[in-house]
């Protein structure tokens, strides 16, 4: 059974978990299979440690793909083959598993993101992609709605999937070969940052914070900020920043703040994850041209993030990090 994780598979995971322009912290996620066995990345766990930690968990590949049209609650714990391990599949196992590729690998990659978050950047993405087929997939939460949703679009030859405000599902029957789409899909989509007003601001930080001073750019740029500040873009902002970002502290003890005007503030016990969060919206953000109107995924779905056991499991791991 462990045939199937190659040390090629490993190293792919390893090399895309370690880029903060594909994968930030914990997110995203690859799986290799076979008719009868699927191994996927254990929820919580990150990319980058895919050759020195087990962060795989093998699960029936037939169960899970039944769970993705509905026989079960769409976690795919009871499809886990050793449930001794302790570890729970990907909340985005089921898409995995019902996808008719040996290797599918799910990014959350700035370039992708800073076009899927608007309809302008989205018709962009489509006529820069159009020769390779994709198919673009609404919003949806993580999980079965968004398995539903990708299910209801796709062809048996899809592979390249495009979910908006959230990022990239990309499909091979070799490891290279999905690395191969994933690297023309890059090079197709990259835009070069633009110039920001960086820099430490001259006043003191908020008590408890220091100042972010690559991304403290977000709050001088009036446009930037007040979108910043009235929305969520993508769903792992929501799990580990929380909605939007706030402009005052309370006692929820948010691990950014922003200041309009200033800079960013972020709170001397913010975690890694949390730091890469941040760096991940100024990463979209100054790539972003000023005319692509951005839209959030808006606060019903925010909610319903925020208010996610799978979600808070994910946190509990990120925070033990």
């Amino acid at each position: 059974m462990r045939d199937l994780l190659t040390d090629n598979f490993r190293a792919f995971s390893a090399r895309i978990g370690a880029d903060p322009l594909r994968i930030q912290g914990p997110g995203g996620n690859t799986s290799i299979k076979d008719d009868a066995v699927m191994w996927i990345k254990a929820s919580g766990m990150e990319l980058a440690d895919a050759e020195a930690s087990d962060i795989f968990v093998a699960v029936d590949r037939r169960a899970a793909a039944a769970e993705a049209r509905g026989a079960g609650d769409g976690t795919c714990r009871a499809a886990v083959l050793d449930p001794a391990i302790g570890l729970r599949p990907s909340i985005e196992t089921t898409f995995h598993a019902a996808l008719d590729w040996r290797v599918v690998a799910h990014t959350h990659s700035v370039a992708a993101l800073s076009h899927l978050v608007s309809p302008a950047g989205r018709a962009v993405a489509r006529r820069l992609l159009e020769d390779l087929a994709p198919v673009f997939v609404p919003y949806a939460k993580p999980g079965l709605p968004l398995t539903a949703q990708i299910l209801a679009r796709i062809t048996p030859d899809t592979r390249l999937i495009l979910l908006e405000n959230h990022g990239l599902i990309l499909c091979g029957e070799t490891t290279a070969e999905t690395e191969r789409l994933m690297e023309e899909v890059e090079s197709r989509l990259h835009r070069a940052p633009a110039s920001v007003r960086a820099g430490m601001p001259a006043a003191g930080p908020p008590p408890g914070f220091d100042w972010a001073g690559e991304e403290s750019w977000l709050a001088r740029d009036e446009a930037v900020c007040a979108r910043v500040a009235n929305g969520s873009f993508y769903p792992d902002h929501v799990v580990f920043l929380g909605a939007g970002l706030p402009v005052a502290d309370s006692a929820d003890e948010p691990p950014v703040l922003l200041v309009p005007g200033t800079g960013i503030g972020i709170r001397k016990s913010a975690s890694p994850v949390q730091r890469a969060m941040l760096r991940c919206l100024s990463d979209i953000f100054r790539r972003l041209p000023g005319d692509w109107e951005p839209e959030p995924i808006g606060p019903a779905a925010e909610a319903e993030l925020l208010d996610w056991d799978a979600e808070k499991y994910r946190q509990w791991l990120a925070a033990k990090g």
